[in-house]
């Protein structure tokens, strides 16, 4: 998979402070990327090098295989955590004036933001003023705004907040379709959630340095210990549980379950196979729950933090 963004050995300090140290990203063309981190890990300050609001003290970024220039904020739509619309100004008045600044005509933009107005089905919003808007409907605004002039990369950080549950979902499934329209998108957020519903590759910040990253699923692979999650009934749970101690390493599961089941977590060793555990289950209980323990990203991001700081 060919890369549309290329950010090697960024390094950042504020004084005394250091923001980034020799952080380096590969982003793939047409791709979700979770730039993921605690608070004060170095996700914004990377995030404002990427849009040359400030630059780097070392390092460099390529976009598109070209060396980033001023000219390519074009080719950038930003939507940043800390919003920035005009509250005195109408709706329709400001949205046009910012798709201008983005390189479009006034009936390029005109025609592109009838599209999403209607799309949304906030028409109705044209002549109102920021300041009359809720948070959540400033923020679709401000969406729109982001993605006009159709970037080829798109950079949202925390795109969530302020959003009801059916707005975020809203916002969620638009982000997909311009991945698969063909925009990249890089994506920043503390919701684990979205990361597992939306990223395809991740990085990991934590105090100022990358600690992890590739490609979320193959990430979880790694991270797997050949656990499963079982459920079992039998005449005598007491007995099955010695029996399964005596041939697995088991210990108490906690999930729901409609069944008034024996619920363990069994580790498989290396010389044994799903289908070992299996057949051994099979033949002692009957099987209500069987499911594979796959770490999430939330496991992974919590543990690989804390390992990083031992």
């Amino acid at each position: 998979m060919s890369t549309l963004l290329e950010a090697t050995n960024i390094s950042k300090n504020f004084g005394e402070f250091q923001a980034l140290n020799d952080v380096s990203i590969q982003v793939p063309k047409h791709s979700i990327f979770g730039l993921l981190g605690p608070n004060g890990a170095g996700k914004t300050t990377l995030i404002r090098i990427i849009n040359q609001i400030t630059m780097p003290d070392v390092g460099h970024v390529i976009l598109d295989g070209e060396p980033l220039k001023p000219e390519h904020v074009q080719y950038i739509g930003y939507l940043p955590e800390e919003r920035g619309l005009y509250k005195s100004m109408k709706v329709g008045e400001q949205a046009l004036y910012l798709a201008q600044l983005k390189g479009l005509s006034y009936k390029q933009a005109k025609q592109r933001l009838n599209h999403w107005f209607e799309k949304f089905e906030i028409t109705h919003w044209w002549d109102k003023k920021i300041e009359e808007l809720s948070k959540g409907m400033a923020q679709k605004i401000q969406f729109i705004v982001t993605v006009l002039h159709q970037p080829k990369l798109l950079i949202f950080d925390e795109p969530f907040s302020g959003f009801d549950p059916i707005n975020a979902n809203l916002i969620k499934d638009e982000i997909l379709k311009l991945r698969d329209e063909g925009a990249t998108v890089i994506f920043s957020t503390h919701r684990m959630e979205s990361v597992e519903e939306l990223c395809d590759h991740i990085a990991l910040l934590h105090q100022s340095k990358k600690i992890l990253d590739g490609n979320l699923l193959d990430i979880k692979r790694s991270h797997k210990t050949n656990t499963f999650q079982v459920g079992l009934s039998s005449s005598n749970l007491n007995d099955l549980k010695i029996q399964i101690a005596e041939r697995f390493d088991s210990t108490a599961a906690e999930f729901k379950s409609l069944e008034n089941d024996l619920k363990l977590n069994i580790k498989l060793s290396t010389s044994d196979t799903p289908n070992d555990l299996l057949t051994f289950l099979n033949a002692n209980a009957t099987i209500n729950h069987f499911v594979e323990v796959i770490p999430s990203a939330n496991d992974i991001f919590i543990q690989t933090v804390k390992n990083s700081s031992l």
